[in-house]
């Protein structure tokens, strides 16, 4: 079991609507909310909770291609814009394509062990609705070794993700995955219309699981092995929360049971330039997710519920079986049984997740963290779960790449 020189908390989360295609007020004809927009409004939102930016040390924002997007880098000048109360104060931004928000929550963490802060102000953000989609493809292709880029999809990391479904299928058999991954889908729409944030949340279609199996892989327009249903979002969004040692929770009146206790966490580093070593394991969040389990001390049934990277419906399947909740070739049996389902064996992505609550890229990992605090405090209002009193623990996972760069979080409801 991992032991952390000093105790380390979160608190204090917003999100903000998480906007796009399936929003109503979403129009890609007419002018949107900018970057600075999102970080202004994610960061009042955590400030407001914690008493306002006196009591903070340091900032930190997640953010993956915002030079590209929005053609703005610097981020981290951007957190002072927030409040006044920030300005003069240490800010650093993290970039680790989709897992840079859990690298703003990792640095924030070190940061209270180290005893140079006692709260840290942590921001993931992303708008990317600045470009048509094939032109965004080509974008967030930099997450993955760009000297592929020439020889891949245009959808370049659609076409990544269809190639790891497709060795499913051939191994495993196409007919039962589309079942578990059409269930997945219906999953996250559910719990999205819990959600008033997520892109998802006005989705009316009264039978999820037919409409996703009506729409036909078609490889002529898309790519060969997944449809649109199986893809996440294009999302804008921001999230904030606050990382806290014990001081930081009295400095800003806080009460441990508003907060989650941040109990181990791991990273892992995949090499970009080389192919996956199997097309149907996520290796590396296995090696991340069993390393915070084992420096937490417990096991994937002391869970009450998990965040997962489902940037891909292929890629949930793939979680839940490098968790050890189904062995391999069983993921999506798992799935299509309603294991995962709000009221299953373990709740997963219950705001959502990226298919129905938005990938806004840079800034998953953040909103992940935020909905484990909301459920694990009892925050999370119409989409509330039970949280047993025998599994006070929950977990995220956010994955940068196709399985490169790996966060694994373990969490403890506070007391």
């Amino acid at each position: 079991m991992q032991n952390l020189r000093r105790k380390v908390y979160m608190t204090a989360g917003y999100n903000t609507v998480s906007l796009g295609t399936g929003r109503s007020e979403f129009n890609p004809r007419k002018p949107r909310p900018g970057l600075e927009h999102y970080i202004r409004e994610a960061g009042q939102g955590t400030l407001k909770q914690i008493g306002g930016a006196a009591h903070v040390d340091e900032g930190t924002i997640g953010n993956f291609m915002a030079p590209r997007f929005n053609r703005q880098g610097h981020l981290a000048g951007l957190i002072p814009m927030i409040d006044e109360g920030l300005q003069w104060k240490p800010c650093t931004r993290t970039e680790g394509a989709c897992a840079s928000g859990a690298l703003a929550l990792t640095a924030a963490i070190r940061s209270i062990l180290s005893e140079t802060s006692d709260v840290v102000l942590t921001i993931g953000v992303e708008v990317q609705n600045s470009m048509k989609a094939v032109y965004g493809a080509d974008v967030l292709a930099g997450a993955g070794w760009y000297q592929k880029r020439k020889n891949g999809h245009a959808y370049f990391f659609p076409g990544q993700f269809s190639d790891r479904a497709g060795a499913y299928y051939q191994k495993y058999g196409m007919e039962r995955a589309r079942k578990g991954m059409g269930r997945w889908f219906r999953n996250a729409v559910e719990n999205a219309r819990l959600c008033p944030t997520a892109q998802e949340y006005e989705n009316k279609v009264p039978d999820l699981e037919a409409l996703y199996h009506k729409m036909k892989i078609n490889g002529a327009v898309f790519v060969d092995h997944l449809n649109v249903l199986d893809c996440s979002k294009v999302s804008d969004a921001a999230s904030g929360i606050a990382i806290m040692s014990e001081e930081g929770l009295k400095r800003c009146g806080i009460d441990p049971r508003d907060a989650v206790e941040v109990i181990s966490w791991a990273q892992v580093e995949r090499n970009l330039t080389s192919d996956p070593p199997d097309l149907t394991e996520l290796t590396t969040i296995k090696k991340a997710a069993h390393r915070a389990l084992e420096g937490a001390g417990i096991t994937i049934n002391d869970l009450a519920t998990i965040e997962i990277h489902d940037c891909f419906s292929i890629a949930a399947v793939l979680t839940m079986e490098a968790l050890g909740f189904a062995v391999p070739g069983e993921g999506a049996d798992f799935i299509a049984a309603g294991h995962t389902a709000r009221d299953g064996r373990i709740p997963v992505n219950t705001t959502g997740g990226l298919i129905g609550w938005g990938h806004p890229t840079g800034g998953t990992g953040v909103h992940q963290a935020v909905t484990i605090w909301e459920q694990l405090t009892g925050k999370a209002g119409a989409a509330q779960i039970n949280i047993p009193a025998d599994k006070p623990y929950g977990m995220t996972i956010n994955m940068g790449g196709d399985d490169v760069t790996v966060v694994a979080i373990v969490y403890k409801r506070g007391c």
